[in-house]
């Protein structure tokens, strides 16, 4: 008997839907793209109004011998792959692979029964306009990628490679690096009194000094420059009467943050878990696609689709936050905000958000695995902390004389935690400020006691060098790429060894820096992020009808066209300097080179390719090996993921993936490694038995027992 098939990407989805749609529907999947550009050629007649040249992706012939036999015996067929510019593309060529006549597109924005029963409702054609902005996109991709590569295998090296947008990301790390290599650091002095009220010393009474900064000179504003400037302000204040000048009270208000994008959702995993952004994303996708709850509720998508650059939520989910929070916490805990969409923004979709604020992530914790429950949280926690009332502070400035100089000492206290109850949002390291300070109760004119002038020399620091977090965050800001292209980026950069990451921030590689500057000269136009900026949006307006592709590809290639040219002719061979080690072969007793390849820098043998002898660069971190004494060195896997292991390899095998101390576990005696925590705060547990109970030993005893730490 003939059944409505419904064709998805995942097999996971697949089997989410399954399970709680009625059994008259067969659901198969996709298994992501079935055709696509070839890789041995362009694919692409520039010449024909930039035909494509599609071809079935090797390895897919099973899959799709599948889904042609479904077809058959199918009433109908819905096209459910993901709601967004890649999913459409990917439903039309399905369509066109399979030859259906009349495919009916369904968009499932969560992967819940009632979703789906609703778009199954709402099914409609495929969106040709999204279809041909993706079309647009992959070519102009292809015509860079391809065009421009071979000649920087022929000016600079082979198996380097181009792109439209990643070329982008890497010119903004180089420029980061120059400013941070021009910056001149520039000497300024603070001066910091603790101050105590005089009439809780009368009084007998305990008063906690508080600090007020040195912040003017005869009512103009005071910059210390020097410590010559500083020490004539340190005389003038010597013997100096201090008095409460002006005291400043107001009610400052913090607004909930919105629920989360990708790119905002990419960076709260990056600042507070710790976690890379392909990582977050590959765990938002397992959320996204279903998890099995038990019995009870059987299989079911737990987040809204995670690509998207809306804020936006439905009617029916800020009504269930709010009964949720109102039950929850009390009715003046309620905001029920609604936010504006950011400009530019596709909106095509809600914000990422739980489908049910009732799935707590208590109520989740014996069903999903460690990251899945970490990330879930962050995404519960927002999501419910966005329809929450603001937070309120009491704020006080109070302004202190002493003579000609005056201090300021700024207090708040928090009266209303609001959103805060659930969720407060991370910072970036560079961006993290000081504490709330509590004032003690003062008066004007209150005379104070001034028991220390605590000067300090300080110095301007460079920009800091871009995170992950950071990075999407400026990609964002700058207009390059898409929620879908954000985790994408940031992997290419590195899998082409352009830049690498130290202690969790991006450098340029060697290579990366050569290829940058030789793409900026001759490519001004592809390395411009005003002009990426702008592809992006004629994209959109190719996405919603506004724009037709064909002419979007023929406006850009004629430029380009006439830059390639030209760079053919005047890029000049770039021959790249190995970086000379005191270090000889072992083998046949050369000098070795640290040397750049796909996966970063490695130490290589002068004699390549007679003598193949190459080794990585390690960090030896100070703590012996476990297993046999040797040191313990930070590496870096294949795939981009930091892990310790022994220097003795291969001879030892010892791997930990968590950073490993100097103690031993006082139960058991096994080594002690130190674990993240959620917000980023470090424990020590026991390698063999974590109910173990392992304290940090004081470094009076021993040598310092600090975790050892990327």
């Amino acid at each position: 008997m003939k059944k409505p098939l419904i064709i998805v990407e995942s097999p996971t989805k697949a089997r989410t839907i399954k399970k709680f749609l009625p059994a008259r529907y067969v659901v198969k999947a996709s298994v992501g793209h079935v055709r696509d550009l070839p890789k041995s050629s362009l694919g692409v007649d520039v010449e024909n109004d930039f035909t494509p040249r599609y071809l079935t992706i090797k390895g897919k012939g099973d899959v799709i011998k599948e889904l042609r036999s479904a077809v058959k015996s199918a009433t109908e067929v819905y096209l459910a792959t993901d709601p967004d510019r890649e999913g459409e593309a990917i439903a039309w060529h399905l369509a066109e692979l399979l030859k259906l006549p009349d495919p009916k597109r369904i968009e499932l924005h969560e992967i819940t029964k009632a979703a789906a029963l609703a778009a199954l409702k709402d099914a409609h054609h495929i969106d040709m306009g999204r279809v041909n902005a993706q079309q647009a996109r992959r070519i102009l991709d292809r015509l860079v990628g391809y065009k421009i590569s071979p000649l920087l295998w022929a000016k600079v090296r082979g198996g380097l490679s181009a792109g439209r947008v990643q070329s982008v990301a890497v010119k903004l790390i180089v420029d980061r690096e120059r400013e941070i290599t021009a910056f001149i650091p520039k000497e300024y002095w603070s001066v910091t009194a603790l101050l105590a009220r005089v009439a809780a010393l009368a009084q007998g009474d305990s008063d906690v000094p508080f600090a007020a900064e040195l912040v003017s000179h005869g009512g103009k504003k005071l910059e210390l420059r020097t410590k010559a400037e500083t020490d004539v302000a340190l005389r003038a204040l010597e013997g100096a009467a201090y008095r409460v000048g002006s005291i400043k009270k107001r009610e400052v208000r913090r607004n909930a943050p919105a629920p989360f994008t990708t790119s905002t959702l990419q960076q709260e995993a990056s600042r507070k878990l710790k976690m890379r952004v392909r990582r977050a994303m590959q765990v938002a996708q397992a959320l996204y696609e279903g998890v099995d709850l038990g019995a009870s509720e059987g299989t079911v998508g737990l987040i809204t689709y995670m690509r998207t650059d809306s804020t936006r939520i439905s009617d029916q989910a800020r009504d269930a936050a709010r009964e949720f929070i109102v039950a929850e916490y009390g009715e003046a805990f309620h905001g029920g905000r609604r936010y504006a969409v950011r400009e530019g923004a596709q909106d095509a979709h809600e914000a990422i958000r739980p489908t049910s604020v009732h799935h707590t992530p208590e109520r989740l914790a014996s069903h999903l695995k460690r990251e899945e429950l970490r990330l879930y949280t962050l995404i519960w926690e927002r999501f419910v902390a966005s329809q929450m009332s603001q937070a309120l502070f009491d704020q006080t400035v109070v302004d202190v004389t002493a003579g000609e100089y005056g201090f300021r000492a700024t207090g708040t206290i928090m009266r209303f935690p609001g959103f805060t109850r659930v969720y407060d949002e991370g910072k970036d390291e560079e961006s993290a400020g000081k504490g709330r300070i509590r004032l003690p109760e003062l008066l004007e004119n209150e005379d104070l006691d001034c028991r220390k002038l605590e000067p300090k020399q300080h110095f301007t620091e460079p920009p800091p060098r871009y995170s992950e977090a950071a990075l999407v965050k400026a990609l964002e800001e700058n207009g390059i790429g898409r929620p879908s292209t954000y985790s994408t980026i940031v992997e290419t950069i590195q899998a082409r060894g352009y830049v690498t990451q130290q202690e969790r921030r991006f450098m340029p590689t060697e290579i990366g820096t050569a290829v940058n500057d030789l793409l900026v000269e001759h490519f001004p136009k592809i390395l411009n992020l005003a002009f990426t900026a702008q592809m992006e949006g004629d994209l959109d307006k190719v996405a919603v009808g506004d724009e037709n592709w064909i002419t979007l590809l023929r406006s850009f290639y004629g430029p380009f066209a006439s830059e390639l040219a030209e760079a053919e002719k005047k890029l000049p061979r770039l021959e790249l300097r190995d970086e000379p080690t005191d270090e000889i072969c072992p083998k046949c007793g050369r000098p070795m080179v640290i040397k750049t390849g796909r996966f970063g820098r490695f130490i290589s043998c002068t004699g390549y390719p007679e003598c193949k002898t190459a080794k990585p660069i390690v960090k030896e971190t100070g703590v012996p090996c476990p297993k046999c004494g040797g040191a313990i060195v930070e590496r870096r896997s294949k795939k981009g993921r930091n892990f310790y292991g022994c220097a003795n390899y291969p001879n030892c095998d010892f791997i930990s993936w968590d950073p490993v101390v100097v103690q031993r576990c006082p139960v058991c005696g096994s080594y002690v490694v130190s674990k993240t925590r959620r917000g980023g705060t470090a424990r020590l547990e026991c390698a063999a038995d974590r109910t173990h109970h392992v304290e940090a030993e004081s470094p009076d005893e021993k040598e310092p027992l600090l975790p050892v730490s990327s």
